[in-house]
């Protein structure tokens, strides 16, 4: 008897072409949209009926059952909740980590193996093997940096169909399969409230900021800032600041809502040497401290040698090259070969 998956259909070609692949390989396969987020913001509509209804559209063209999951209060808890008080707390959270770390692979998983499956599957561009999590064969395309704090447990249930294919495969696979999503195109902005950015996202969450004063290396004020929530290390745009060479945000306090920018692409506070994690979490067992590693500490940006140094509190990544604008807030992401082991929280 073959094995009964179920997966998480966005509405998007990626997870239409998934499972697609998934009946091709023999599985029993059933088509399940999650509702995380369906409220609208000013002059945003949240596209979640769209997205629903070209997700019930794909499972009733490759004829699947089709179900919706209603993780709304759940997502709002675990993934809204803890962006708005990190951002709250001065620092830059991931909410598309969270998502995968608590809705994803937690709820939609257990959710989903309590209602008959025998694994879960979604589009991510990643592979699983023996319970550990690989890069993609498409670096451009690689999503393990948003995966690296699910667990070996959920992963060993998991499957990635879209882990060996490029992009521009599988967007000739949806036009040769003739999926109804093999055109749209791809969702940008906060994971699954569509295309509204994180400002206007805070500001209809928490109405205006106090405004601040804005401060250049010198402690000159050159500046005022509409909010120091809005602000994130390494920042260039936004900063409303006319005249002369461009500034950089490199710093903020929070209680005297004050926000720190320089001119000098090379000052020492754009740059680090070393990184402190914190809120670990390993995906198997806890690396040898000491073990030679690689780092990535945004999507897309460059992997970084470095040595891995574990401590009671944390660890410390000693890097080999200098990395711009680590954020607090935001991950770090440690690899060893085509493995990612799991990573941390910058401090």
């Amino acid at each position: 008897m073959s094995k009964k998956v179920y997966v998480g259909l966005s509405g998007g070609v990626d997870s239409s072409v998934t499972a697609r692949l998934l009946i091709e390989q023999g599985y029993d396969v059933t088509g399940v949209y999650m509702k995380n987020w369906s409220q609208d913001l000013p002059g945003f509509e949240c596209p979640w009926r769209q997205d629903y209804n070209d997700a019930k559209r794909v499972a009733v063209q490759l004829g699947i059952p089709f179900k919706m999951y209603d993780f709304e209060t759940e997502y709002r808890q675990r993934v809204v909740d803890y962006m708005i008080a990190e951002y709250q707390a001065g620092r830059t959270p991931n909410p598309d980590i969270m998502c995968n770390q608590e809705i994803k692979f937690k709820i939609f998983l257990q959710t989903a193996l309590e209602d008959g499956a025998d694994m879960v599957a979604t589009g991510h561009y990643a592979r699983v093997r023996d319970g550990k999590l690989l890069k993609a064969m498409d670096d451009n395309k690689d999503q393990t940096y948003f995966l690296y704090r699910v667990t070996g447990d959920a992963l060993q249930k998991t499957i990635f169909p879209l882990g060996d294919y490029t992009k521009p495969q599988v967007r000739g696979l949806a036009k040769q399969f003739g999926l109804v999503t093999a055109t749209k195109k791809e969702s940008m902005g906060i994971c699954f409230v569509g295309k509204v950015g994180i400002k206007e996202f805070l500001l209809h969450e928490l109405g205006p900021q106090q405004s601040g004063d804005v401060i250049d290396e010198s402690g000159r004020i050159v500046g005022r800032h509409e909010g120091a929530i809005f602000y994130t290390i390494g920042q260039r745009r936004g900063l409303d600041i006319g005249g002369g060479l461009p500034y950089y945000v490199v710093g903020k306090d929070m209680t005297k809502n004050e926000v720190y920018v320089t001119t000098k692409l090379h000052d020492e506070r754009l740059w680090s040497k070393s990184l402190k994690l914190t809120d670990i979490h390993w995906i198997a067992k806890p690396p040898a401290s000491g073990l030679d590693v690689q780092v990535r500490t945004r999507h897309r940006a460059p992997l970084v040698d470095a040595k891995l140094a574990i401590d009671g509190s944390g660890c410390r990544l000693d890097l080999q090259d200098e990395v711009r604008a680590s954020t607090p807030g935001q991950s770090a992401v440690i690899y060893h070969g085509q493995e990612v082991l799991g990573g941390g929280i910058l401090v």
